[in-house]
């Protein structure tokens, strides 16, 4: 009946997003979606599908040539791009059951059943957690090449290989952070007998509720956030101390376009997911009423971050010359 990922913003519903703002979609208790709509709220019903659309589209799309790009061209096969990959994956992964989200929107039910329900909320949550450490993982990587760049030194056991074990472990922690949805997900009906997918927590389900949104806030924002806010100020304060001419020479062109690449992809990323996340701080700090402009806002916001998946294609086009030349050989040739 609502984004899946909406669901979470305001205590109720499928996935994180319900639990941020709470719609008329759902209620407090977890368990009671709401099918009367104010005026305004047709709007959003014809509006969301087609945005939502979009997004799956351009994100395939675009998600998709970054692979074939990635894995068919051989001088791709480089540290960066292995991560850079594995991101790709991820949001390629997200976009592919966005079509159930619209569905349900669309129907104002869920008809998919129970497994579908599960794999489409923990997939959900996946990208919320993948996107974030991927980059975090980038940003560890940029860290230690400009670093020993600076030093005149080489990265001891910087090779493919090891991006695609540390890209492993990624996915395996990832894994286990999501089992917690995935188990506690499921179909239920409200007093109409509407099927809905959800979250269904035992009770007291609003105690669950807060805190699997602390779980996600902590996990998901706060701390590979901070992590990445670490390293680049700590690189910022070594680069400071570092006389201006060896760092310049240091830091060759080609490696200040990667670095340029990375922050940027960053800060697109952190662009379209702290509203997400300041929502969440505000749903576990106050009681947001239950209006058409908040119910606006909150799928505002569930967009900005669908959005991510697809956005990042573009950055690598712009950015990154040695991607649009193999981009032209893998599909103009």
């Amino acid at each position: 009946m609502q984004s899946v990922r909406h669901t979470e913003v305001n205590g109720s519903g499928s996935s994180f997003f319900a639990a941020t703002v709470g719609t008329s979609l759902s209620q407090d208790n977890g368990t009671q979606p709401n099918t009367t709509f104010p005026q305004p709220l047709w709007v959003l019903y014809v509006l969301l599908p087609a945005v939502y659309t979009v997004i799956c589209v351009v994100g395939i799309a675009g998600n998709a040539a970054v692979i074939l790009v990635i894995l068919r061209a051989p001088k791709m096969k480089t540290v960066t791009n292995v991560l850079v990959l594995n991101l790709a994956v991820a949001d390629g992964l997200f976009v592919l059951v966005l079509p159930a989200n619209i569905a349900e929107h669309l129907l104002q039910r869920w008809p998919f059943g129970e497994l579908l329900c599960k794999l489409v909320l923990a997939i959900d949550h996946c990208n919320i957690f993948s996107s974030i450490y991927f980059l975090a993982l980038m940003s560890v990587d940029r860290y230690l090449v400009v670093l020993a760049t600076v030093r005149s030194r080489r990265v001891p056991r910087r090779t493919p290989r090891v991006a695609k074990v540390a890209s492993l472990c990624v996915w395996v922690a990832v894994t286990v952070m999501v089992l917690p949805f995935f188990s506690f997900a499921g179909v239920y009906s409200n007093e109409l007998q509407v099927p809905s997918c959800g979250l269904s927590f035992p009770k007291p389900e609003r105690a669950w509720f807060q805190a699997s949104r602390i779980y996600t806030l902590v996990l998901g924002f706060m701390l590979p956030v901070c992590t990445i806010c670490g390293l680049y100020v700590d690189l910022l304060r070594r680069l400071r101390a570092v006389r201006l001419r060896s760092g310049t020479k240091a830091l060759g062109k080609a490696k200040r376009k990667v670095t340029a690449l990375v922050l940027t992809v960053l800060a697109v990323c952190l662009l379209c997911w702290t509203p997400f996340h300041l929502a969440s701080v505000v749903a576990l700090t106050t009681d947001m009423p239950q209006t058409s402009v908040v119910i606006g806002i909150s799928y505002a916001i569930t967009s900005l971050s669908y959005a991510n998946s697809c956005l990042n294609p573009f950055l690598y086009a712009f950015l990154d010359h040695g991607f649009r030349q193999n981009f032209r050989t893998t599909f103009l040739c």
